[in-house]
């Protein structure tokens, strides 16, 4: 079953390849419009953003500072150097041509026999599962999410990684024991997403930003605690959200430094408050820090000042929606729902795949600056694509 929209034998897929000598090359590549089977779909994919996480694949350890763009605007073709020292790191990839893009949002335009698949042709869906930077994208039905009536694939296109994650860890403190959280680079659409979602269930919620703007932000968005570590007293101000909050598991986005120290350090004092006597072991109160990303690149520095209660681990959305197996299509369900409220993403600028790959634009995104979010419209610039 087809829709009457056209659809071409070939399109426009990114890639992204790590030559074995050091080279990482990013180009367009005109790949075949796949034939969707019984149970998938055949998406015409409209916007598809460009987040932390995609940014492993398409650039890897590669040094922004040695880009190296040629051929013409709509075809480029762009290199980068990536050190010597790293190539091991990503030794499983190299000399391979990956696709790129975890998510994004399109229309069906085509459809398998299945009455799951027949179902969705001509609706708008999200849709996650990698390759999306991307014009066409076939996909299981089952991987789909249909938006509500009304909603466009620009507002649909952030409907996974961002909104599931924020849920993600409201679910964890749930699951875990916890009463309330902390969260780093809070001023991020994510973070935000988080300010609101916990402003929406009752959660307490510590926000810890880097600038004293993004703490008026967020104070703008309804948070009660917003701590700016540039600050002189950053640390007072954090025990004392914490004392307020009695926030004892905390998300870091930022990985590198010592930022999750700080925050374990100002939980162990939160938490001596309410102790009597002294415990040469520190307070008996569990604190857990879960780094999820990797702003800070550098070594993750630990200071031990916070007794033997305690712990730091990785926390990954694909590894924690597997763990909780049925339960999170009740997540996927409230994104649906609350995608134009609670879960909006804002992006700082919409372009081109041919866009993507301009020095300046891999620049801007490269540096994963807060409010610099941007967003792939694969079909930009065709006649009747704004």
């Amino acid at each position: 079953m087809s829709s009457p929209m056209p659809i071409p034998a070939t399109a426009l897929q990114m890639r992204s390849t790590l030559r074995s000598d050091g080279t990482l090359v990013l180009s367009l590549e005109e790949v075949p419009v796949p034939e969707p089977g019984v149970d998938e779909v055949l998406v015409r994919i409209e916007a598809s953003p460009i987040n932390p996480s995609d940014l492993g694949l398409l650039l890897g350890p590669a040094d922004p500072s040695t880009i190296r763009a040629r051929g013409p605007a709509d075809r480029p073709v762009v290199t980068l150097d990536v050190p010597e020292k790293l190539m091991k790191s990503v030794a499983g990839r190299v000399d391979q041509s990956l696709p790129v893009g975890n998510e994004g949002a399109g229309v069906v335009v085509k459809a398998g026999s299945s009455a799951a698949a027949r179902a969705l042709l001509g609706r708008t869906v999200a849709l996650i599962g990698g390759s999306m930077y991307a014009q066409y994208r076939c996909a299981p039905a089952a991987l789909c999410l249909p938006l509500p009536e009304g909603t466009t694939p620009v507002e649909g296109a952030s409907c996974f990684v961002n909104p599931l994650t924020a849920l993600g860890m409201v679910e964890t403190m749930k699951r875990e024991g916890h009463t309330a959280l902390a969260h780093t680079a809070a001023a991020s659409n994510l973070g935000q997403m988080l300010v609101k979602l916990c402003r929406a269930d009752g959660v307490p919620l510590v926000n810890i930003v880097r600038r004293p703007e993004q703490v008026a932000l967020l104070k703008s968005l309804g948070a009660q605690h917003a701590c700016s570590s540039s600050e002189p007293g950053f640390r007072e101000a954090l025990v004392e959200a914490l004392v307020e909050t009695g926030a004892t598991l905390a998300f870091d986005a930022t990985g590198g430094g010592d930022l999750a120290s700080q925050i374990l350090t100002c939980m162990e004092v939160a938490a001596s408050r309410s102790s009597s006597g002294y415990n040469r072991y520190g307070s008996s109160t569990h604190k857990q820090v879960y780094v999820y990303g990797g702003l800070d690149r550098s070594p993750t520095i630990l200071h031990r000042t916070w007794g033997m209660a305690w712990g730091v681990g990785g926390w990954l959305l694909p590894l924690f929606l597997q763990k909780i197996g049925p339960d999170a299509g009740r997540l996927r369900e409230r994104v649906a729902r609350e995608i134009k409220t609670t879960f909006a993403s804002h992006y700082a600028k919409e372009v081109s795949l041919a866009e993507a790959l301009q020095p300046d634009a891999i620049a801007a995104y490269a540096r994963q600056s807060t409010g610099e979010k941007y967003l792939i419209r694969p079909h930009r610039g065709q006649a009747g694509t704004p």
